[in-house]
């Protein structure tokens, strides 16, 4: 293989662990609750059901009818208590209503202090994620070190050194508009 192909392999990789981190920021930052209802509140929630236990999603249809509403519907409305049971154990403070075929879960209006929680909350996520590219960034920038072993040019190393920091600060920019996005849908009234 050409020295050179080994490190566009190693930006390659690079590149596609840091477009994963960045995917999983954003799965995760909306799941943060802001003022508005969204299914993924709830979709990922676990709920035991049939022996198993399995994501919300999968056990019904999620549907968003007013601003601060999430209604459930069941696929099986014989799982509407486990469900309930569920969505109350899952950490999310939630209260979810069931009438025995459809389940409501009203979003009350967020305090101010509910809503810098949830700032706070989504800052640790994309911190969280910011770490992990970092770490990603170290690990291409080791095995950019290695090449020089087998006898890969300083300049070329260095180069790719480049393209990895350049990588790296473009998905950092990339989760700080995130985040900034985040905060204002947050803290909007």
């Amino acid at each position: 293989m050409e020295p050179n192909e080994n490190i566009e392999l190693i930006l390659e990789d690079a590149k596609e662990r840091m477009g994963k981190s960045f995917d999983g920021m954003h799965t995760s930052l909306l799941q943060v609750r802001s003022g508005r209802a969204t299914p993924s509140l709830v979709e990922d929630i676990r709920i035991e059901a049939y022996g198993d236990v399995m994501p919300l999603n999968q056990l019904a249809n999620i549907s968003i009818p007013e601003a601060r509403l999430i209604l459930v519907d069941p696929f099986d409305k014989s799982q509407i208590q486990n469900i309930e049971k569920g969505i109350q154990k899952s950490g999310r403070n939630l209260n979810p209503q069931s009438d025995g075929s459809i389940i409501r879960i009203p979003l009350p209006d967020m305090s101010e202090e509910t809503r810098r929680e949830m700032v706070k909350l989504a800052r640790t996520k994309v911190e969280d994620s910011k770490i992990a590219i970092r770490n990603i960034r170290r690990d291409a920038n080791e095995d950019l070190k290695k090449l020089k072993s087998e006898g890969v040019s300083e300049d070329a190393i260095r180069e790719g050194t480049d393209e990895v920091q350049k990588l790296t600060d473009s998905f950092i920019k990339k989760m700080d508009d995130s985040m900034a996005a985040k905060e204002k849908e947050i803290m909007s009234v």
